[in-house]
């Protein structure tokens, strides 16, 4: 995803404890992963005799880095941009100076660029795992070719040595990275908001409230199509962007436990009552002529500049687009974003009912070279001028708890955080697009909701052909399996 992927604290005077508690049972938290080609796990070559040898472990040095050994950073190159991750590595300079400066990349193609490094043995020491060429951390996880980043969670955070880097993050960060145990294997850096995201200013000029029920919406998309407005757009190109709102829609209306038995692909789970309801609702959107024309070629790029041009009025997505998309956002604007809009009064779970989690996975290579390197830069980046540095500039918020005080929150950051806010408990985590990424993305996403909203499968025809995919993955004993615990 794009950058992929804001965040909340819990009520003012319940303990960490306590968020931890509440936000496993809301689904916030179970065992994750996300994407990669089961061949490219491998490989051969590289060793522990290629490894840099530990440095001095010291109060400054808590992870023992090397002080002369370089250090390797790929990032993914997406909404968030590059200048965050520069910014951190200056500090990793400047804390070792006797280490060439740091190797830094950043590509959106990280799968293929890095396949063949993992095959060979010599991956970097840390990865921005993000993006369409996402690897599949389950096939990597399961080769043993990630690092466990305990030693970086029980460090001395950035800040203050009596706090370790754990208690320093938001309540499900440390568990989204999990996978059947304790150990972490991944560090979400950033934290996402996925929903309907609109022109205030737009919809004003409508004068029109954003939609709580499916009658509402049509109403308000009538009024928008009269307007010469088209009511939505998405990425035609990426559909699994439609999930961003159907996905919690679905949740709303049927209950978190709808969307856990399709995390499990349990049988006939996408049969389910609510997941028939929503792809109906969704392809009245295409029936009744509210897509954008010409939108299933559009990728994401273009969807959100015909977006923030008022072709259209709603387009599904995640936080990072406010970054991503600012350099065609107007300066009046007033970017918002909503919880998806709701069937009626007989849903499960009230309006305001969202998705939200961590995002921008960042993995330690188990062959890296100086993977205590990547570690610490990984700690310097969850300090909190780091990540103030972050939500200042890039418009979201990261794993850190805090990092806001005395920045300014524009536009989509404040409705991010205020969404929040409305859900309260009722935050919902899909795991489907870190568990099984190509199932997510190729199958769900283009041949099923891609067709769907294209117009060339029925709802009855899309649920169908998604179902058998989901069966065909949980047949497929060549792939790991996870399951809300």
């Amino acid at each position: 995803m794009g950058s992929t992927s804001a965040e909340h604290d819990g009520p003012r005077g319940t303990g960490r404890r306590d968020l931890i508690k509440r936000s496993a049972a809301l689904g916030l938290i179970s065992v994750p992963t996300m994407s990669f080609l089961a061949s490219c796990a491998s490989g051969g070559g590289g060793g522990d005799e290629d490894k840099a040898e530990a440095g001095k472990k010291t109060a400054k040095n808590p992870l023992a880095v090397n002080e002369t050994a370089q250090l390797e950073f790929v990032l993914f190159d997406g909404g968030f941009g590059k200048e965050y991750a520069t910014d951190a590595i200056k500090i990793y300079e400047k804390n070792f100076p006797k280490a060439p400066g740091v190797k830094f990349s950043a590509t959106q193609k990280i799968q293929s660029t890095l396949q063949p490094r993992f095959n060979q043995g010599n991956p970097p020491d840390l990865i921005d795992n993000s993006g369409a060429e996402q690897m599949d951390m389950g096939v990597l996880v399961g080769k043993k070719q990630l690092a466990d980043l305990t030693p970086l969670l029980d460090a001395p955070s950035y800040d203050d040595p009596a706090k370790k880097v754990r208690d320093t993050l938001r309540p499900g960060i440390v568990e989204m990275g999990q996978f059947d145990g304790d150990k972490v294997w991944i560090l979400y850096y950033a934290y996402t908001v996925y929903g309907v995201w609109y022109s205030r200013r737009l919809l004003d000029s409508l004068d029109a409230r954003y939609p709580e029920t499916w009658d509402e919406m049509l109403a308000v998309c009538e009024k928008a199509r009269k307007r010469g407005i088209a009511p939505w757009t998405y990425a035609g190109k990426y559909p699994y962007y439609i999930p961003f709102s159907l996905y919690p829609m679905i949740g709303k209306v049927g209950g978190r436990e709808v969307l856990d038995a399709i995390d499990n692909l349990e049988p006939n789970a996408w049969r389910h009552p609510a997941v028939k309801a929503c792809f109906e609702a969704y392809y009245e959107l295409y029936r009744k002529g509210y897509i954008l024309k010409g939108t299933p070629g559009l990728d994401h790029i273009q969807s959100q500049t015909a977006w923030t041009k008022g072709d259209a009025l709603f387009i599904p997505n995640g936080s990072w687009v406010e970054n991503e998309a600012s350099k065609t956002l107007p300066a009046d604007f007033d970017l918002a974003v909503s919880a998806p809009t709701g069937l009626d009064a007989s849903d499960k779970l009230p309006f305001g009912t969202l998705w939200a989690s961590g995002g921008e996975p960042f993995v330690v290579p188990a062959r890296a070279r100086n993977a205590s390197g990547g570690m610490e830069q990984l700690r310097i980046m969850l300090g909190e001028a780091s990540s103030k540095n972050f939500t200042a500039k890039v418009k979201s918020l990261t794993a850190f708890d805090g990092g806001t005080d005395g920045i300014e929150l524009t536009p989509g950051l404040k409705s991010g955080v205020a969404a929040l806010e409305k859900a309260g408990e009722n935050v919902l985590n899909p795991r489907l697009q870190d568990w099984y990424v190509q199932l997510q993305k190729e199958k769900i996403g283009v041949s099923g909701l891609g067709e769907m909203m294209a117009g060339r499968l029925t709802p009855a025809e899309a649920i169908k052909r998604i179902q058998g995919f989901a069966d065909e993955a949980a047949k497929d004993s060549s792939i790991q399996h996870y399951k809300h615990q």
